[in-house]
């Protein structure tokens, strides 16, 4: 097969270990800028160029498209879907799950436990809201927020409400929810490929931090789930329509807790925590699924 990673860095530690899974299965691999492509958009022929050549007979494209170019990216990536190259993942489903309050009402609809989240626009609701969630301490978080910039912990009611009015200030978009005490600092990292859990790890934030994203000092370990905790990752990532998901989960009193679901999750964590050949699976899924013009919108919303 003839794979294309979108990437802005092929010296990442994830962009190299898709490679090397590529390549080990005897496949042809290419890493493509996403912001150096380009498209022909008004042809009978839909076209991608990179550099002045015309990209094409690719059978399948890996993306690894950054937060901050969400936009670009998923419109590279529905010009492969329209010329027949299969996804890992659909731009449609990249788009769903980058929305955070989208991606939210869309699990909550599903019925899928998530912590208690509200969301207004004047400040004079901000007492409610707080009231909503369970009051203070609570969570505050940018809608644009990633890698646990712009979230906030505040431990009285009346740090939330100046935190609050100041993101408001700015009209920032934010997010409130309740803070999952039992949790610890804690949370687990549900790697989901097609319908399974092919790996999990619970990552603990450094001492004094709330927050346990790697990127923010966090530690990695194995973890065993529940069969539960299973389910609700499953669950999770195919309401966002998602093949490869990283699912953030909660463990709270009452089972767990969706955080988040993403798009492009990192491999270095994942692989080194549990030592599993996750770059490996992905292109095995790829393998399996692969099919000319295979593309549709999976999920709803």
């Amino acid at each position: 097969m003839k794979i294309a990673i979108m990437s802005r860095n092929k010296r990442l530690y994830s962009t190299r270990r898709l490679v090397e899974a590529c390549e080990s299965r005897g496949h042809q691999v290419r890493v493509i800028d996403t912001l150096r492509c380009y498209m022909n958009i008004t042809s009978d022929k839909p076209e991608l160029h990179y550099g002045g050549e015309n990209l094409e007979d690719f059978d399948a494209v890996i993306p690894r498209i950054g937060a901050s170019i969400t936009f670009y990216g998923t419109a590279v990536l529905r010009q492969f879907e329209m010329m027949g190259v299969f996804p890992a993942n659909e731009s449609v489903a990249i788009s769903r799950s980058r929305d955070k309050l989208r991606s939210l009402q869309l699990l909550s609809r599903d019925g899928i436990g998530m912590p208690k989240t509200g969301f207004a626009h004047s400040p004079g609701d901000i007492q409610d809201l707080m009231k909503m969630v369970g009051g203070a301490p609570l969570v505050i978080k940018l809608l644009e927020g990633t890698q646990g910039i712009g979230v906030v912990l505040a431990e009285t009611a009346k740090a939330a409400e100046s935190v609050i009015e100041a993101f408001m200030g700015l009209k920032a978009n934010i997010l409130i929810q309740e803070f999952i005490k039992e949790a610890g600092g804690a949370d687990i990292r549900c790697f989901v490929i097609g319908n399974k859990v092919v790996a999990a790890m619970q990552r603990q934030g450094a001492e004094g931090e709330f927050r346990s994203n790697l990127h923010r000092g966090g530690t990695a370990t194995l973890v065993k789930l529940t069969p539960r905790e299973r389910a609700t990752a499953v669950r999770a990532a195919k309401v966002m329509g998602l093949n490869v998901a990283g699912v953030d989960l909660l463990r709270s009193e009452r089972g767990p807790l969706v955080m988040e679901v993403n798009s492009s999750p990192g491999l270095e964590g994942i692989e080194s925590a549990t030592g599993k050949d996750v770059a490996g699976m992905i292109v095995e899924f790829i393998e399996k699924n692969a099919k000319p013009h295979h593309t549709r919108t999976r999920g709803h919303g």
